[in-house]
């Protein structure tokens, strides 16, 4: 990783849009050049994915950012569950207040309730700590 992968990352977390050769021309670079050290970071797993910002509140839907605490011997049969349990979006590995954090989006408040429910009874899941998102704040190093 050098100076202008970091900062091609950092120019892709603010608008993964953001063209190529917009790219090439601030690094005073061609567009191939960019394109295959973005390729690189996708197949190194630095890039693991691409995604919009959505304010799910405006769509009549539910997001939650959930903390599970896992008791350590079940914490790799949890992540399994958790993967397979279509309304979670995303997941982290935290060294914070819980073991995991899950991003989950739901229809509405009873849907979620359920996949709460879910997830409280997978083998060593200790509690669940929901975060409910009531809105996007926009940030400015969020703006592309």
């Amino acid at each position: 990783m050098d100076k202008t992968n970091y900062s091609i990352l950092e120019i892709l977390r603010k608008n993964a849009r953001t063209p190529r050769t917009k790219i090439a021309k601030y690094f005073n670079m061609t567009e191939t050049a960019i394109r295959k050290r973005i390729k690189k970071l996708e197949l190194e797993k630095i890039i693991v994915g691409y995604r919009a910002i959505i304010d799910y509140k405006k769509v009549n839907m539910t997001c939650s950012f959930t903390g599970i605490d896992v008791k350590p011997e079940y914490l790799m049969g949890v992540i399994k569950s958790l993967r397979s349990t279509k309304k979670v979006v995303s997941l982290y590995l935290t060294s914070g207040d819980h073991d995991l954090v899950a991003e989950i989006i739901c229809e509405n408040m009873s849907e979620l309730e359920k996949v709460h429910e879910q997830i409280s009874h997978y083998e060593g899941v200790e509690r669940i700590c929901p975060a409910i998102v009531n809105e996007v704040v926009e940030l400015e190093n969020l703006a592309p």
